[in-house]
């Protein structure tokens, strides 16, 4: 696997929590480096960089991009901000990790790929749940038959989030509502296993400011499969998943889309096997940043765990939802 130098575009608490997990990656003997932090002003920088024992910090996202000990760059702003700084840094020649969603719509998440493809560079999105050791088992078993035909596919994600209408969540120009920040992950999930839907019907409750509180998602798959997905802001429930098969059924534990553990269960309801998620201390981000590091040794192939095609597949059921509950960012974005 490549030694990978990363810089940090934005450095938020998802940012914090990433890079806290390559420290402790690199300290578990894993070679990689965060050498630079960007942020739009110096200070901010400056103390992510203290804080994390970083090299280099810089007060502007040019200034990152252009940091030739910098291979790759996180970006982990805002999802309204994402096209732009992906492009800025692919431009520079450095591969990209895009926290999820990858972008606003499927659009610019085609454009970000096909930038990145003429460019020489590996842009992936920081969807971290589809690299996690558990979801590589989870594929395993399913691929194998253990619980049938696959039929129904149910994900929760919901949270009791900031009401103030000027945090980030509930601001239209910031890419706010709870489809795009937590309903991805049950979407990705759902497509993941079941592949692309061919129909796609969705109903919720908007903010005052037009972003979505919470929507419930009927997915229809190739074969009759189902996915049944729900995701709210205001409300804080159980985030577990299932994945039900004429042969027996996997429950996945809370929370579903983080480092947990599954069971597999017979028909009949006995228990057929259990996995339990490794505990290394860490919470699992680090296994996006080794797949984006074998990317670049290898390039992309069908199998991988997390294609371009596949993420745009999600932007693409996410904007159709979007369509249905009637919410429209600045722009028409």
């Amino acid at each position: 696997m490549s030694r990978i130098r990363w810089g940090i575009l934005g450095p938020g608490g998802i940012a914090s929590t990433f890079v806290a997990d390559l420290v402790g990656a690199r300290e578990q003997g894993v070679d990689l480096d965060v050498t630079a932090v960007g942020s739009r002003t110096l200070a901010t920088a400056q103390k992510f960089a203290d804080e994390f024992g970083i090299a280099h910090a810089h007060g502007s996202y040019e200034a990152l991009v252009a940091d030739d000990t910098v291979d790759a760059i996180y970006i982990a702003t805002p999802h309204a901000f994402h096209r732009d700084q992906a492009l800025l840094a692919i431009a520079a020649g450095k591969h990209v990790l895009i926290e999820k969603p990858i972008t606003l719509n499927a659009d610019e998440a085609r454009e970000v790929y096909a930038a990145a493809e003429q460019a020489g560079v590996i842009a992936l999105e920081a969807m971290w749940t589809r690299f996690l050791p558990q979801n590589r088992e989870l594929r395993r078993i399913l691929r194998s038959g253990a619980i049938g035909d696959l039929r129904l596919f149910t994900g929760t994600h919901a949270q009791k989030l900031p009401s103030d209408p000027d945090h980030r969540l509930n601001d239209p120009a910031l890419g706010g509502g709870a489809l795009l920040d937590l309903g991805v992950y049950p979407v990705a999930f759902a497509l993941d296993v079941l592949g692309a839907p061919t129909s796609v019907s969705a109903s919720g409750v908007l903010s005052d400011r037009g972003v979505d509180r919470s929507s419930g998602v009927v997915l229809s798959h190739d074969g009759g499969a189902t996915s049944l997905i729900y995701s709210a802001l205001d409300v804080a429930l159980v985030n577990s998943a299932r994945i039900d098969g004429t042969d027996g059924r996997i429950e996945i534990d809370d929370t579903f889309f983080a480092a947990s553990g599954f069971s597999v269960y017979a028909a009949d309801g006995s228990l057929v096997t259990r996995y339990d998620a490794v505990d290394d201390g860490l919470r699992g981000m680090q296994f996006q940043a080794f797949e984006l590091a074998r990317l670049v040794d290898e390039g992309w192939s069908d199998d991988a765990a997390l294609t371009p095609a596949a993420s745009i597949a999600v932007m693409e059921t996410m904007d159709e939802v979007r369509r249905q509950l009637g919410v429209v960012y600045p722009g028409g974005r």
